[in-house]
């Protein structure tokens, strides 16, 4: 049975840098599942920049929508890091096509989020490798003061909780210090 564990914390807070050293420290082949997608310029530097900085043994696979094939289609035995599920709640709710989302759209795309995030976690609990998830905690900040911004803090901060409730160990990293969250007690899961 596969370890979850779940990395998040503010925007460079070195998340990303610190799931990456869990998942060198596994012992284990790395597949690394990237879900930002290269809409300009600058992301396609960024990203090409972000895989000049991994092993060269890793094997990257780009996901930016359909997060749940490429957990099924990882090796069992593969320390799977997924980075990010920020942007991948991002990319399906740009995936609406609009900057104000109706509330049965939104109620449409948690259902839907909710379910995959569901079985995300029960294709990674029957892997033999663990599974590392990077998000950004977006909840400690103001209101957003248009509707897409609160549709995605509101859509993000549930599935956060989701993959949180279900991970073996959470950390959250503020300016590069990670902090281990402690369990969830019994009964309040």
């Amino acid at each position: 049975m596969g370890a979850i564990w779940f990395v998040t914390g503010g925007a460079r807070s070195g998340k990303s840098t610190f799931a990456e050293r869990l998942a060198a420290n596994s012992g284990r082949l790395v597949r690394y599942v990237a879900t930002m997608q290269p809409e300009d310029d600058e992301l396609r530097d960024r990203i090409a920049r972000h895989r000049a900085q991994r092993p060269e043994a890793w094997e990257t696979v780009e996901a930016p929508t359909h997060l749940l094939d490429a957990v099924r289609d990882a090796p069992s035995e593969a320390c799977l890091l997924l980075d990010c599920l920020s942007l991948w709640v991002s990319n399906r709710l740009l995936d609406l096509g609009t900057d104000e989302p109706s509330l049965p759209a939104i109620d449409h795309l948690e259902r839907t989020l909710d379910a995959e995030v569901a079985a995300i976690l029960a294709t990674a609990r029957r892997r033999a490798g663990s599974t590392v998830v990077v998000t950004n905690e977006v909840g400690g900040g103001l209101v957003p003061p248009y509707p897409l911004g609160r549709a995605y803090r509101d859509l993000l901060g549930r599935m956060n909780q989701h993959v949180s409730r279900e991970a073996d160990r959470a950390w959250l990293l503020v300016s590069g210090r990670a902090l281990e969250l402690p369990p969830i007690p019994e009964g309040d899961q």
